[in-house]
């Protein structure tokens, strides 16, 4: 039996008013579910994703919630590009508080079959987008004395993938060493970094990788017996955002319906 999902709690009006909030991977998904709950909690909200239209979206949809948002689309394995999305929030907004790394690649290929090619395409844009990103806003954040990394990970950065290959698990795998390492370094200048790391959620990624029969056999294993919801994700996002997780970095937070107990 399916487990229904649960009324999202609503957001503390302006909890997040005066943050600035770059969220990559935003055109669909868990990264536009962060986008908009974060909008929704005060945020400026600048919504990048690689696809120019699904940005937009997101953007327009923010603004028609009666939030604050720019889409700046591009490619976040880029440094170039990554200095302009930085730079373009930073002459809009002012600064930048809130950095949600959520843009991620999966693909399936076997270890025997994989080309070098998909082998450095997963890991650029889930490992190396998060490093040039985080890298890219931490002199904005240190200035402002203040600052909030959220790095998406998954439970195959803690185990192997369900649906990915190996370059997704190693890839997912590194991003919660980086967390670690970049927590440790900016503790000091009250700049938290942390993971969260989803199971299956409810995203078009997944719906696009595995039928409903597969689904439904997953679900039966699950002691929570459904998929994650998008906004269940964003709600973990929006608290590791706000000063309510002051005193928490350097974790990667499991969110999974039980899937991954460890």
């Amino acid at each position: 039996m399916i487990s229904p999902a649960p009324k999202m709690p609503e957001a503390i009006p302006n909890e997040l008013s005066e943050r600035v909030a770059i969220v990559t991977g935003a055109g669909r998904g868990m990264g536009r579910a962060v986008a908009m709950r974060l909008a929704e909690s005060g945020a400026s909200v600048v919504v990048n994703d690689l696809e120019p239209s699904a940005a937009a979206e997101t953007a327009e949809s923010v603004i028609s919630a009666g939030g604050i948002a720019m889409a700046v689309a591009g490619d976040i394995s880029d440094s170039t590009f990554v200095d302009r999305l930085v730079g373009s929030a930073a002459e809009e907004y002012g600064g930048i508080n809130i950095l949600v790394n959520a843009a991620g690649i999966l693909r399936r290929t076997a270890v025997i079959d994989m080309p070098e090619a998909e082998w450095d395409l997963v890991m650029n844009v889930n490992l190396k987008g998060t490093f040039l990103t985080s890298r890219a806003v931490l002199k904005s954040m240190r200035r402002s004395g203040w600052g909030r990394i959220v790095n998406f990970s998954s439970t195959a950065g803690k185990t192997t993938s369900t649906l990915g290959g190996a370059h997704y698990t190693a890839s997912k795998h590194a991003v919660l060493g980086l967390t670690r390492h970049m927590a440790m370094e900016e503790a000091s200048h009250s700049i938290t970094v942390n993971s969260i790391c989803p199971g299956l959620i409810d995203t078009e990624m997944v719906r696009q990788e595995i039928d409903t029969d597969r689904i439904n056999r997953y679900i039966e294993g699950f002691p929570i017996h459904r998929l994650g919801e998008p906004s269940e994700a964003a709600e973990l996002v929006a608290f590791l955002a706000s000063d309510r997780a002051a005193y928490i970095t350097g974790q990667g937070f499991d969110i999974s319906g039980g899937d991954l107990m460890v």
